[in-house]
């Protein structure tokens, strides 16, 4: 059976769609993605990117074979619902009994919630158009976490397999290839695009990986360094405030102790990630989307043994507080932004105050195991399959 599974980004860096299409192919199933790149979009933002990257991913699906079309996020359901529709009534035209294309929608988060759409009610509303109409004439949904399973259960009065973003039980450090040369990671350096960078010794890593986009607490970590004069901080992600974010930093007078490494294959940022002393989740409350987010982040520090310190949002502070693997920065009374960088700090301090070993990690690993999550997905698919 051949799926064919759909995003709006380059692939590359998505470990969600990478890890499920290993998943599948390692199930007997032929699967091939598609994104932006392979389809050839030209427009970079806004409506017009999301208008052709529709269009575009439409025809594409139109000259493939397959039999299940997977569309990753709202941003892709358009055109993979036109695409089933248009297959499967060409295929009862045809008299082919029996034959049909199935649809699964693999929601990565409230895309409607996104805080991008925050007062753009107009936009906002066209994207829960599309969910509404075409999330419950879906042959099989899933998503990321139990709360988003929910909102939609209440929404739509549609079922989500819940599916966590989780990675391997546990992941080992070392040295490793990246296509800029030789990352040293025992010796404590790295190549990277402007050269060798070596962490000072002494210093200890606090990693945040992933996105850096609006509301994602970048800013925070870099102001944190203030209070932190043993620690180094290392940005592994891109993101639409990338630039911002570097120039940012690049003012302060800890600058030299902030490093911005850009996306990293999946391969490269796991075992980056082994090395951090650590990790930063941090999200501000802005929508239901980051209210209710699971991060990727959060599943490769705890394969990875590297402690958090994550907001308080509920699915994130509960892998935190149930397994006690990190810290939780409580919501301050106080909304200035210079409290909630002190937050950030004494969290950290938390943190690196504490001595800690593999057995810290062990709970949290056998629950936020892939190899559950993988045989969700596969009896899932197997269902879709026989039916």
């Amino acid at each position: 059976m051949r799926i064919v599974m759909a995003v709006t980004n380059d692939l590359v860096t998505d470990r969600r769609v990478l890890r499920h299409a290993e998943a599948l192919r390692e199930g007997g199933y032929e699967v091939e993605c598609v994104g932006k790149r392979e389809l050839g979009v030209r427009a970079r933002r806004g409506w017009m990117f999301y208008a052709e990257c529709n269009v575009r991913l439409l025809l594409w699906l139109l000259r493939r074979r397959m039999e299940i079309v997977w569309a990753n996020d709202t941003d892709t359901l358009m055109g993979c619902y036109v695409a089933t529709r248009v297959k499967n009534l060409c295929l009862r035209l045809r008299g082919a009994k029996g034959e049909r294309v199935r649809l699964v929608m693999d929601a990565h988060e409230l895309f409607p919630e996104v805080p991008e759409l925050i007062g753009r009610e107009r936009v906002k509303r066209v994207w829960e158009w599309i969910e509404k109409r075409m999330m419950p004439k879906c042959d099989a949904r899933l998503t990321v976490c139990q709360s988003i399973a929910d909102y939609y259960r209440k929404r739509y009065g549609v079922e989500m397999t819940v599916v966590r973003n989780v990675g391997k039980r546990k992941v080992e450090s070392g040295k490793w290839k990246t296509e800029s040369g030789e990352w040293k990671v025992e010796s404590g350096k790295w190549k990277t695009e402007s050269g060798e960078w070596e962490v000072e010794r002494g210093k200890r890593m606090l990693l945040y990986q992933g996105a850096v986009n609006k509301g994602r607490g970048v800013d925070w970590a870099i102001d944190a360094l203030e209070w932190l004069d043993d620690c180094e901080l290392v940005v592994a992600g891109g993101g639409d405030l990338l630039e911002e974010m570097k120039d940012y930093a690049a003012g302060k007078p800890w600058a030299e102790r902030i490093r911005f490494l850009g996306r990293l294959m999946p391969e490269e940022l796991e075992r980056l990630t082994a090395r951090a002393s650590v990790g930063l989740v941090m999200l501000e409350d802005m929508g239901l989307s980051y209210h209710f987010a699971l991060p990727n982040r959060i599943g490769d520090f705890v394969a990875a043994g590297v402690p958090m310190v994550v907001s308080d949002l509920p699915e994130m502070s509960r892998v935190v507080r149930e397994y006690g693997v990190g810290e939780v920065i409580e919501e301050p009374r106080d909304e200035r932004y210079e409290t909630r960088v002190k937050g950030l700090a004494e969290a950290v301090e938390r943190v690196l105050a504490r001595e800690w070993t593999e057995a810290d990690f062990e709970a949290a690993r056998r629950d936020m195991d892939w190899e559950k999550e993988k045989r969700k997905l596969m009896e899932m698919v197997d269902k879709m399959r026989n039916v």
